[in-house]
């Protein structure tokens, strides 16, 4: 019954791309981050994204929709880290066994920069967010609810994909809070901001509820940093300290015996496990300038580069994930475009809150800079460097930075222009003598 829905639903969604190409934007960044085909039969085996994506690159070409070509540090830097993965592929240890890999990130990416010549608006960046935050705001919601009727006693497990994992799962939820606390900024009805509010508890519920330290710890740091940049410390600290509370109150024991191992790693095979695939990582490329490519997990790799070459595990960090798959440089250029994208955040914190008509873009920006603190936090213990919300978010800070200037600039334009001197005074008559 689903696929008999679902199916004609990406024809038409297909039909829309063809004809507005940035509708097809939001389409495929539903189908990719949400994985809705994964609860039909049929069209669970057939590649929808791709068919989406396909028809979003062919209304671009043949569409008189606007379209702008521009480039900017994020995106310059973007493409950089995509062309040294390019470059460094063919010496990778395992050239097909990474190709999968490969492929499903340069898929990502490129869509990311079509995102950046197809959306214009400020109704098409919010669109976009909002797309976003239902995409991973259903399974927050949902995941919630199954976490306070279990008693916390059960796992949050993602829906397969990049966030199939319970620790994966947990990041994403924690990535799309601060999104839909700026939705609720923008909301203007109470029982739609009540709304949002109780959304976006249950989301953390759900994030704690995948059992996941790294989660935990990333929304320890957000929300450390919201009260840090909150104008309001003392009322806004109460809210966030209730709301930790509410949430915490409905762990389970044995949650609070998993969060407890954060300070005694060194006795959990599991951390002790992700410590020594990170000395795997930089053993690696401290030998290989490119890196070992995305399939360097195995005996063979550990026992050449690990301390303990028995313990094989996946890099549980960005940071170490892409140094060990594309060495220092792929993680510089990795990391050069995450600072540009702060650097951007902070220049429309700082430039947009001068007028009402911008606020919006302040309100956008500061949120996006939470859920970077909250990826940055959470992702130093998950292999999710390659997700794509994070790269949403780069996204919709390039394109509202690119909104605001255009704003500004017309603005500038339309103002009167000064004369020099000083004009007569309105009702005031001049005698000249």
């Amino acid at each position: 019954m689903r696929d008999y829905v679902f199916i004609p639903l990406i024809a038409v969604l297909c039909g829309l791309a063809l004809r507005h190409p940035w509708m097809g934007v939001l389409a495929w960044t539903w189908l990719s981050v949400m994985n809705p085909h994964s609860y039909t039969w049929v069209a669970a085996s057939l590649p929808v994204a791709a068919a989406v994506a396909g028809s979003t690159l062919i209304g671009m070409v043949v569409t008189r929709d606007e379209r702008r070509f521009f480039l900017t540090p994020e995106s310059g830097l973007l493409t950089l880290f995509m062309l040294w993965i390019l470059i460094a592929y063919p010496f990778s240890f395992n050239v097909e066994g990474s190709y999968e890999m490969l492929s499903r990130v340069m898929k990502i990416d490129l869509m990311i920069l079509v995102t950046l010549v197809l959306l214009q608006t400020r109704r098409q960046i919010e669109l976009f967010v909002w797309v976003v935050v239902l995409s991973l705001g259903f399974y927050g919601i949902k995941g919630g609810i199954f976490t306070i009727l279990s008693g916390a006693t059960q796992r949050v497990w993602g829906p397969g994909g990049f966030i199939g994992g319970n620790n994966e799962m947990g990041l994403a939820l924690i990535i799309v809070i601060p999104l839909m606390r700026y939705l609720q900024m923008q909301a203007t009805k109470v029982w739609l901001k009540l709304g949002w509010t109780g959304a976006m508890l249950l989301t953390a519920t759900a994030a704690l509820g995948t059992q996941s330290r790294g989660a935990f710890l990333a929304l320890g740091a957000m929300a450390v940093f919201l009260w840090f940049k909150s104008p309001r410390k003392f009322v806004n600290g109460i809210g966030i300290a209730l709301a930790g509370a509410l949430v915490l109150s409905v762990m389970s024991e044995a949650w609070d015996t998993r969060m407890s191992t954060i300070t005694t790693y060194q006795q959990d095979g599991s951390a002790m496990g992700r410590i020594n695939a990170w000395w795997m990582a930089w053993n690696l490329a401290k030998e290989n300038i490119t890196g070992g490519g995305f399939d360097i997990y195995d005996l063979a790799t550990f026992s050449r580069y690990a301390p303990n070459p028995q313990d094989v595990h996946a890099a549980h960090s960005i940071y170490f994930q892409v140094l060990g798959e594309h060495g220092f440089m792929g993680l510089l250029l990795y990391l050069l475009m995450w600072i540009a994208v702060w650097r951007s955040a902070s220049w429309l914190i700082r430039n947009a809150g001068k007028s009402p008509d911008t606020q919006w873009c302040r309100n956008l920006a500061a949120m996006c800079q939470v859920s970077l603190v909250g990826y940055a936090v959470g992702g130093a213990f998950l292999s999710l460097a390659y997700f794509d919300v994070p790269y949403d978010v780069l996204a919709i800070v390039v394109l509202t930075k690119r909104w605001l200037q255009q704003h500004l600039a017309t603005a500038k334009s339309e103002s009167p222009a000064k004369t020099p001197g000083m004009l007569p005074q309105p009702g005031r008559v001049e005698h000249v003598s």
